[in-house]
C-alpha cells in the first residue's frame, strides 16, 4: 500500500470516527437532558414584544389566555405487612346505626287461605357497613316476620331486601363505590386502601377488594359496551396504547400486557374514554376493533394505525405532537434547520389555539388559509434537506426527517373535519391517568382482573373528564344497575347521568 492510499484510508477512518463521535455525543446529550434537564416539550419563547404575531393572528390573540398545568399526584409508599383472617370484615361495635324498617304492606299481612291476619313472630335483621365520605356507619334493615296461626304450611313472610349486587355480603354499595374510587381514580393499591380503613378500625382484606373489583367489572361491562358503540359512531377517534404488567399464575413474576384506550363521542371535547385490556401488542387487537370504523383516526405512527389508514372509510390524522417530539430530541447536526422546523410547528399550534375559540366554519377557514401553507413549506423544505444535505444516517435529526416524510400524505387530513385535531393529546391524556396509577399498583393480578380494571377505568376516567364526582356516580348506579331496563342502559352512562344529577358536578 502506497502512501497516498494509506492517507486516503486514514482520512476515511477519521471521517467515520467523527460521525460516530457525533452520534454518541447526541445520545449523551439526550440522556443528560432526560436525567437532569427540562422534560416539557413546550418551546421556551412565547408570544412577546420580541416575537411578532403571525399574519392574520393579531385579531384573535388574547395575552391573558394561558394553559393551566395540573401536576401529577406524588405516589406514597409503605412497607407491606402480612394480614390475618384474609376474608374477614371487621368494624367497631360503636359505629352509628341507621335503622330501616322494611315491613309488609297491610294487604300482605292477611293469610290468603283463611283470611285471618298474620301474627308477628319475630324480626329478620340484616346489617350492612356503609361509607359516607369520611364516616363509617351501619345500616340495619329490620324486617318483621309473619306467619299464620292456622295455616303453618304457608311458611313465614317477610318484606324483601333491596336488590343488591352482592346480596349476601355485609357491605353497602357505598363501600364498593369508595373502593373503586380510591383504586381507579386516586390510583391507590389495595394495601393502602386496607391501611386507610384500618385507621378507622374497619378491617376488610385485600383479597375481598380484588374479588369485588372483578365481579363489579363484569356487571358494569354492558355500560362500557354501550359507550364503545357511541365512540365508534363518532367522527373523531383518538387511540393510544401503553404496557402494563400482568402477574403470571404460579410463577410469581409478571409478563408484559397492554392496555389500549379509545377516546371519542360527539362534541368539541369527546366525553368517552374506553380502555381495552390485551395480552400483547399485536396489530389485530386494534384492527379488529376499528375495521368497520368510519371517520378520522388520531394516533401515533404505530404500524397497526398505518394499516388502518389504508382503509377507504378511515382518514388517518397522525399526531403532530409526536412529529415535534422527534425534532426536539434532535440535539446535534443542523440545529438551525431543526429550530426552523420547530418554529413552523409552533405556528401551527398558535393558529389552532385561536381556531378552537371560533365557530367550526371559521376554524376550517383558518386551517385552509394559514395552516395549509405552513405544512406545504415544511414538506418542501424537508424533502429538499433529505435530497441535498442529509444528516448522518444514525442521527436523531435524520430519524425525525424520515418520520416526517413517511406521514406527508396524511398531514392535512385534520382539515377535512372541523372537529378533528392537530394531535392525539386526548388519547395521550387518557393514557397518562393509567401510567400514574401503574406506578402505584405495579401489576394486574390476572386476566380477569385486567379486563375488570379496563371496564372500571373506562367509567372512572370518563367521569373525571366530565368533572363528575366518581364516588357519587358509582354510589348511585351500583344500586340501580340490576333493576334498570337494558334498553335504557344509556341513561346510566356518565354524560347522561350527570344531566339528572347536576349537584354532583365538581368545580373545574
Amino acid at each position: 500500500m502506497n502512501a497516498n492510499d494509506q492517507i486516503a484510508l486514514q482520512a476515511q477512518e477519521i471521517t467515520s470516527l467523527k460521525n460516530e463521535l457525533s452520534c454518541l455525543k447526541e445520545k449523551l446529550a439526550w440522556f443528560q437532558k432526560h436525567m437532569f434537564g427540562q422534560r416539557s416539550e413546550k418551546m421556551i419563547r412565547d408570544l412577546n414584544d420580541e416575537q411578532p404575531l403571525l399574519p392574520g393572528f393579531q385579531e384573535f390573540y388574547d395575552p391573558k389566555d394561558e394553559d393551566a398545568k395540573e401536576p401529577p399526584p406524588k405516589p406514597e409508599g409503605k412497607k407491606r405487612e402480612k394480614t390475618k383472617n384474609k376474608d374477614a370484615i371487621k368494624h367497631p361495635d360503636n359505629l352509628p346505626v341507621e335503622k330501616i324498617l322494611l315491613d309488609l304492606l297491610p294487604e300482605e299481612k292477611i293469610c290468603p287461605e283463611s283470611g285471618e291476619p298474620l301474627v308477628k313472630i319475630g324480626e329478620e335483621i340484616s346489617r350492612k357497613l356503609v361509607y359516607k365520605p369520611g364516616v363509617f356507619s351501619i345500616k340495619e334493615y329490620i324486617r318483621p316476620k309473619y306467619a299464620s296461626k292456622k295455616c303453618s304450611e304457608n311458611g313465614i313472610r317477610t318484606a324483601p331486601m333491596p336488590n343488591s349486587l352482592f346480596s349476601r355480603s355485609p357491605i353497602d354499595e357505598s363501600i364498593l363505590a369508595d373502593v373503586l374510587t380510591k383504586r381507579f381514580s386516586d390510583h391507590l393499591p389495595y394495601y393502602r386502601i386496607h391501611e386507610i380503613y384500618k385507621r378507622d378500625n374497619v378491617f376488610i382484606s385485600r383479597q375481598l377488594f380484588s374479588s369485588w373489583t372483578v365481579r363489579t367489572g363484569k356487571l358494569l361491562s354492558p355500560l362500557v359496551q354501550e359507550m364503545m358503540k357511541q365512540v365508534l359512531a363518532s367522527q373523531n377517534l383518538f387511540v393510544d396504547e401503553t404496557p402494563v404488567k400482568l402477574l403470571v399464575p404460579g410463577k410469581g413474576k409478571a409478563q408484559q400486557a397492554y392496555m389500549w384506550v379509545y377516546v371519542g363521542g360527539s362534541g368539541q371535547s369527546p366525553p368517552y374514554r374506553i380502555y381495552d385490556f390485551c395480552l400483547n401488542r399485536q396489530h389485530d387487537n386494534v384492527i379488529s376493533v376499528l375495521k368497520d370504523y368510519e371517520g378520522h383516526l388520531h394516533s401515533d405512527k404505530y404500524g397497526a394505525y398505518e394499516t388502518l389508514a389504508k382503509l377507504e372509510a378511515i382518514w388517518w390524522c397522525p399526531c403532530w405532537a409526536h412529529i415535534r417530539r422527534k425534532f426536539i430530541e434532535s440535539l446535534s447536526g443542523d440545529t438551525v434547520f431543526r429550530d426552523w422546523v420547530l418554529l413552523k410547528i409552533k405556528h401551527l399550534y398558535m393558529y389552532e389555539k385561536i381556531a378552537w375559540k371560533l365557530s367550526p366554519e371559521k376554524r376550517t377557514e383558518i386551517r385552509e388559509k394559514h395552516e395549509a401553507p405552513i405544512i406545504d413549506k415544511l414538506v418542501h423544505a424537508i424533502k429538499k434537506k433529505l435530497l441535498n444535505d442529509p444528516p448522518l444516517p444514525k442521527s436523531k435529526l435524520h430519524q425525525a426527517l424520515y418520520y416526517f416524510s413517511g406521514l406527508i400524505p396524511y398531514l392535512k387530513n385534520y382539515h377535512r373535519n372541523s372537529y378533528a385535531r392537530l394531535d392525539n393529546n386526548h388519547g395521550e391524556r387518557a393514557i397518562r391517568s393509567l401510567t400514574i396509577g401503574r406506578k402505584n399498583w405495579l401489576f394486574l393480578g390476572s386476566e380477569d382482573g385486567g379486563e375488570a380494571a379496563a371496564t372500571i377505568l373506562s367509567l372512572v376516567q370518563t367521569c373525571r373528564g366530565l368533572s363528575i364526582n366518581v364516588f357519587e356516580y358509582f354510589n348511585d348506579i351500583l344500586r340501580r344497575l340490576l333493576d334498570h331496563p337494558y334498553k335504557d342502559i344509556a341513561e346510566l352512562l356518565p354524560d347522561q347521568w350527570i344531566i339528572k344529577h347536576p349537584q354532583f358536578r365538581m368545580m373545574e
